[in-house]
């Protein structure tokens, strides 16, 4: 049996106009969609779960190898100049002239994969500008747990060796496992990329490799954020702080974050490339990731004292100033205090103050992890929500509020903060993150980032606790915004922090200009519980009741006019009602159309043949007759530029004046389906929409028979269905 009822999922919908012929193909592709959100709806994705990268199963492809005695080598990241880059490593590159892909048994006699355990020495930089990649991977390193998410167990280069390794990436939402061969680009006898100081140990060049993979080329690496690379290691939200500007309460925040088991990364900014590494006098290091690891406050001289414990992961070369490991700050604190703090091993981990801190650093970034990151008995957790969104020309890539006759078509999320931080408070934190999708993959074809950014909004009054509501133009033109990302800028993520009165908010999240596509993920993680849900029109018809009269109630004007088009038979055809429709269409000079098609008036047809005939008696085309009247009007009532076509944007409210709601995926669907390359949709194109949502409303209506929203369908009833209808 089939199952048919009302799901929302994503789409990534081609609206070329090769897309628009392809129904067939596309409708494939939808199928493929759906069955893929409901395994993720399952828990795939998750991961002890994850989304096995490119189809491709590292157990079973380790298994044949074995079997066959052969080494593996991946057809989908071939051991080729694709696979290195385009551009500055492309194959006419000097930096790519006489590379040769080796794998490690070939590169040393006792290669290992690990080597008591992974350490910020397995991490050296090669070629290739990935050091924001690198920095991510060093944190990583002081984190077994999270590193072994990363990097699973039980791989090295022992009897079980098959030239195949596997590595688990967070992606937008979901865990992907990415199968990888041990084949590395070689020059000059070394790794040209990322290389243990060894020399004998793989783990990071195999890593670096498999994500290369994930993102097309090792040349999509090229420049980052290590916010970036902590996300994609972990699945947290990175929140970025410029610590000349710090806020207030950022000693608390870090605290918070802390205790939470986030990842922390500060970082001195450098003035030019000669400062790279550069040692300062009281021994930091510029344009170097360190990781925040504590902080205390503790009593010196009767003061209360806030203090920060920062690590360099390089193991060495530590600061020297106030509260470092032999400064005498320590002597005028409590014995149990120093005891449980001071450390005098030269190990890379230190103590400083936090008014040197914010002075000495230049930038913080805090990557709060989700619940699923943590450990079990972790007390302090984000609760957090989700979203899958997109962008798409003439039906949900709006613009920024600079642009008000489309804004309101992005796509709307509602977050409803209930819990106010602290007793006797009434704000809220929360923090919000809007990532766009896949656009290292499309630097290959010269794209990059859009620039992107998000407005939040008091729910009125009238909408509080509703869910099955996109808020329209108007609600924007009157009321501003009460919140709203820093900046619209190119980076793959835009995230704040906000405090919010208790009380529901919408989220908008758009590309700074209309009609630029995209996909995105959107989440919203607060400290304290808070529901959130996507705010979207419920699916609905209020389709106006029919008239049918009596053959002697119809005015005698309209049957003669009827049997001379209908002929001797008395019953109009599919290829009649063409001629009869285009015919009266050429007589509206305002109208742009190209003709209603034969498949168009038999979609008419098979709406007003009540007795299966194939064609339409006086009754039946009375009222078709009636219906196209009422949707000229609606079409010439919201096509306010009087210009004989719609645009996308006023289809949307024409299509509610004609009694349908639909939300974001649907509008979509129609857009791809029903406009022209301009994104127009003529006087025919209009009518055989309408007449198309008709037919599937009351088709459904008819057999939902217990009004619950689900139709249960054999497969012939189904292809019947779906041929047919």
């Amino acid at each position: 049996m089939i199952i048919v009822h009302t799901r929302k999922c994503p789409a990534n919908q081609d609206t070329s106009e090769a897309g628009r012929n392809m129904e067939p193909i596309y409708a494939t592709g939808m199928a493929a969609k759906l069955r893929s959100q409901w395994d993720r709806d399952a828990g795939l994705g998750q991961n002890h779960n994850a989304v096995k990268f490119l189809g491709q199963d590292y157990e079973s492809l380790r298994a044949q190898c074995q079997r066959a005695g052969t080494l593996f080598e991946d057809p989908l990241f071939p051991a080729c100049s694709s696979s290195v880059g385009f551009n500055e490593l492309g194959p006419r590159s000097s930096k790519t002239q006489g590379l040769r892909w080796k794998r490690p048994t070939e590169i040393c006699m006792r290669p290992r994969f690990i080597v008591d355990g992974a350490t910020r020495t397995d991490i050296c930089q090669g070629a290739l500008g990935d050091c924001w990649l690198l920095a991510a991977i060093a944190s990583l390193t002081l984190n077994d747990t999270l590193l072994h998410r990363v990097v699973p167990h039980g791989q090295d280069f022992d009897g079980s060796y098959a030239g195949i390794f596997h590595f688990q990436f967070w992606q937008f939402g979901e865990w992907l496992d990415v199968v990888i061969d041990d084949r590395l680009p070689v020059k000059d006898g070394k790794l040209l990329f990322v290389h243990s100081a060894e020399g004998g140990e793989f783990w990071s060049a195999l890593l670096e490799k498999a994500y290369a993979k994930l993102n097309g080329c090792y040349e999509a690496l090229s420049g980052g954020s290590t916010s970036e690379g902590f996300e994609d290691f972990t699945g947290g939200v990175t929140e970025m702080y410029e610590l000349n500007k710090a806020p207030a309460d950022l000693f608390s925040i870090i605290g918070r974050a802390v205790e939470r088991g986030s990842l922390l990364g500060c970082s001195i900014d450098i003035t030019s490339k000669f400062d790279m590494e550069a040692v300062t006098f009281k021994k930091l290091v510029k344009g170097h990731a360190y990781s925040v690891t504590g902080v205390e406050e503790v009593v010196y001289r009767g003061n209360m004292t806030k203090l920060v414990r920062i690590r360099n992961p390089w193991g060495e070369v530590e600061w020297t100033g106030a509260w470092s490991d032999n400064s005498r700050e320590w002597d005028n604190v409590d014995h149990s205090v120093r005891g449980r703090l001071q450390n005098r091993s030269e190990d890379g981990e230190f103590w400083m103050s936090f008014s040197d801190f914010l002075r000495e650093f230049s930038r913080l970034e805090i990557c709060n992890l989700t619940p699923d990151a943590l450990q079990a008995g972790q007390v302090k957790k984000w609760s957090t929500s989700l979203y899958q969104g997109e962008w798409r020309r003439g039906s949900t890539a709006g613009g920024c509020r600079n642009f008000p006759a489309t804004f309101w078509i992005n796509p709307q999320f509602k977050v409803a903060l209930k819990h106010p931080d602290s007793p006797g408070q009434s704000d809220c934190s929360f923090l919000v993150a809007l990532m766009q999708k896949d656009r290292r993959k499309k630097r290959r074809e010269g794209k990059d980032m859009e620039t992107i950014g998000f407005a939040i909004y008091e729910v009125p009054n009238e909408y509080l606790g509703r869910s099955a509501v996109h808020l329209k133009r108007d609600f924007f033109l009157s009321h501003a915004s009460s919140a709203r990302s820093e900046l619209f800028i190119n980076l793959r993520e835009v995230s704040s922090r906000f405090r919010l009165p208790a009380g529901e908010y919408i989220i908008v999240p758009s590309t700074f200009e209309p009609n630029k596509e995209g996909d995105f993920v959107l989440r919203v993680f607060s400290e304290k519980p808070a529901n959130s849900e996507e705010m979207d029109d419920k699916v609905t018809a209020d389709i106006p009741e029919e008239q049918h009269l009596q053959e002697s109630q119809i005015d005698a004007g309209f049957k003669s006019l009827f049997r001379q088009l209908a002929g001797p038979d008395m019953e109009i055809s599919v290829t009649e009602l063409q001629t009869i429709l285009n015919r009266i269409i050429s007589k509206h000079k305002d109208l742009k159309t190209d003709g209603f098609g034969k498949e168009s008036c038999r979609s008419m047809i098979n709406l007003m043949d009540a007795d299966g005939s194939g064609k339409l008696g006086l009754t039946e085309f009375h009222v078709l007759w009636e219906k196209i009247k009422r949707y000229l009007q609606i079409f010439r009532d919201h096509d306010l530029d009087k210009s004989g076509t719609m645009s996308s944007y006023e289809m949307r409210r024409a299509l509610e004046a004609a009694g349908f709601k639909l939300n974001n995926h649907l509008f979509q669907l129609i857009i791809l389906r029903y406009t022209e390359q301009d994104l127009s949709v003529d006087f025919d194109n209009f009518v055989t929409c309408l007449v198309r949502l008709e037919t599937m409303f009351k088709t459904f209506k008819t057999m939902d028979t217990d009004a619950d929203g689900v139709v249960s369908l054999t497969f012939f009833e189904w292809i019947s269905l779906t041929m047919f209808a």
